[in-house]
């Protein structure tokens, strides 16, 4: 049992699962420090820009162990391309065609396209 748990805790999925949270983490205070600053969608935009670069190197050297590449590099954010437009359009409906706030509206924007960049990076990630 105790081997079971530690193989489970040492696990590339859990390794993934922390880093999107951690990464997550890392987007949402950057949305939150950037918005007082700048309208909500150029926060976004910002913030996303950091959580890609956070993505890469987390991805790169903690969840799949592997070494820095060109090529890697350059491939990794099209799957946060496609993330990107799908949440700055949620983003978008709800701020201004539902009139949620834009904080609690970038909450709403994180559950929904979480689970599809997982599966995302891990079909480009693990090919």
């Amino acid at each position: 049992m105790k081997i079971h748990i530690k193989q489970h805790f040492n696990s590339e999925f859990f390794r993934f699962l922390l880093t999107g949270l951690s990464n997550t983490l890392v987007t949402y205070l950057a949305y939150l420090l950037l918005l007082p600053f700048l309208p909500y969608l150029y926060a976004y935009t910002l913030a996303y820009c950091i959580a890609v670069l956070n993505s890469y190197f987390m991805n790169v050297f903690f969840v799949f162990r592997r070494n820095v590449s060109l090529q890697s590099f350059l491939r990794f954010p099209f799957i946060y391309v496609m993330q990107y437009f799908l949440g700055a359009s949620i983003l978008w409906l709800l701020v201004s065609k539902l009139g949620l706030s834009p904080a609690w509206a970038m909450v709403v924007v994180i559950i929904v396209t979480v689970p599809i960049t997982f599966v995302a990076s891990r079909f480009v990630l693990k090919r």
